[in-house]
């Protein structure tokens, strides 16, 4: 993507969605923290089925570990991986208590120290709970960077530098979500509907996919 398309690009994503947020649901810094650990390898839909029966019982660092393993895993049990995520939310939830005063720190360093907490992980908390103009690649937000020439890049960090880099920084807070959304459902990952897309003027990625006939 060139330079000079990339503030059109961001322009017209903002157009269609001036105030994007993540579809992860929660009420408090703790309870993203929770969702985005949950959802690794995992949908939001699902993560948000297993948090509505969660959060209502235990939302808190205390309550989680009040839980124990065995409640805790029965609640989160249709999310993929859930085994190994209850063990690293209780030693999360331990750590908030005994290091935080049960508060989620705002810093990059202290959330890639709890268990189970990756860059990626403490960047949407970084952007999504105090704004931070931070970024986050998932899969979605890799493929869409890559496909575009956004931000190419052969490994997560390489491209979330270049996003920082080239984002204009009126757009870069909220580039997050728009990027995510866009790739979950425009550019897809086995073929983009190129042929709907507001962004495709913008875009380098060739040949577009044309809508399928009837």
């Amino acid at each position: 993507m060139k330079t000079r398309d990339i503030t059109p690009f961001f322009a017209t994503l903002k157009a269609a969605n001036p105030m994007p947020v993540t579809e992860l649901e929660y009420t408090s810094v703790f309870e993203l923290l929770t969702a985005v650990l949950l959802s690794a390898q995992a949908t939001d839909v699902s993560v948000n089925k297993a948090t509505r029966r969660l959060f209502p019982v235990a939302n808190t660092p205390q309550n989680i570990l009040s839980l124990g393993l065995n409640r805790l895993e029965a609640h989160i049990k249709t999310i993929g991986l859930y085994h190994a995520k209850a063990k690293n939310l209780l030693a999360t939830c331990a750590l908030l208590i005994e290091q935080h005063g049960g508060q989620v720190p705002r810093n990059r360093q202290a959330l890639q120290a709890l268990p189970g907490v990756g860059r990626k992980t403490a960047n949407v908390v970084l952007n999504s709970a105090f704004g931070e103009a931070v970024m986050a690649v998932d899969t979605h937000i890799f493929r869409v960077s890559n496909r575009t020439g956004l931000a190419p890049g052969k490994n997560p960090l390489q491209v979330e530098l270049k996003l920082v880099k080239r984002i204009p920084p009126g757009y870069l807070v909220d580039a997050h979500h728009w990027l995510i959304l866009h790739g979950r459902y425009v550019c897809i990952a086995r073929k983009p509907l190129c042929w709907q897309c507001a962004v495709a003027p913008f875009c380098a990625y060739r040949p577009k996919t044309e809508r399928p006939t009837k």
